[in-house]
Formats: structure tokens, C-alpha cells, sequence
């Protein structure tokens, strides 16, 4: 984990020395979460206000934030996740889920797939 924010510290360090600039970005009221449970084939729409937690399965799923590209709600949503199982410490996922790119930073998890598909505006 630590390795991951020293890499993304890195790479932002570069990004502005070429002087690329970061997309202005709306904040979502919430997301739609699809869940598939990969041992049934399952499949789950989750449709949560920021700061809600659902359960999928076995585990709860925390949505912190949702963020999409101003002026296009349509556009690449990305949300902050947090994904744990009850009675752990540790959550299994915590970070930021793309949804055009769900393996960019995906969860790893043996049975549960979960992934972002847009954010809510109203």
C-alpha cells in the first residue's frame, strides 16, 4: 500500500513537471455498483449514496466518493471504494475504482467482483 502511494506521487511529480493539468471533476450524489458473485454468477446493482455501505454476498461495500468529468455526467465515473468482510481488521479493497478501466486497480478477491459503472447525479 505504501509502495502504490509513493508510485502514484511519483507519477503525479512527473505529470505536472510536463505540465499536464488534472480534469476538472464533479462529485456525485452517489454510484450504481454492478457485483457478481463468481461461484453462482450472480450478478448485483448497487445503487448507493456516498458514505452508504451495502452488503454483497459476504461483504460490505462502502461508497466514500463518486466523481465524474464536469459538465459530462455520462462520462468516465470514477468512485472511492472501501470493501471488507465482517470481522476483519484489514478491508480487502480501499481506493479508487475506474469505471472504464475496472482491473486498473481492481478488487482481488476469490469469490466477489465489483465495479464502478456511473455516478448518480440526483
Amino acid at each position: 500500500m505504501i509502495l502504490r502511494a509513493m508510485a502514484m506521487a511519483a507519477c503525479g511529480a512527473v505529470m505536472a513537471q510536463a505540465g499536464w493539468t488534472q480534469e476538472a471533476v464533479t462529485i456525485g450524489q452517489g454510484a450504481i455498483l454492478r457485483g457478481l458473485d463468481k461461484v453462482n454468477g450472480e450478478v448485483a446493482d448497487l445503487d448507493m449514496l456516498s458514505g452508504q455501505a451495502a452488503q454483497l454476498g459476504n461483504l460490505v461495500v462502502e461508497l466514500r466518493e463518486c466523481r465524474y468529468p464536469e459538465g459530462n455526467p455520462a462520462g468516465d465515473a470514477y468512485a472511492f471504494l472501501v470493501i471488507g468482510e465482517p470481522g476483519e481488521a484489514e478491508p480487502v479493497f480501499s481506493g479508487w475504482m475506474v469505471a472504464s478501466s475496472p482491473a486498473l486497480n481492481g478488487l482481488d478477491h476469490s469469490r466477489y467482483d465489483v465495479w464502478v459503472l456511473r455516478c448518480k447525479t440526483s
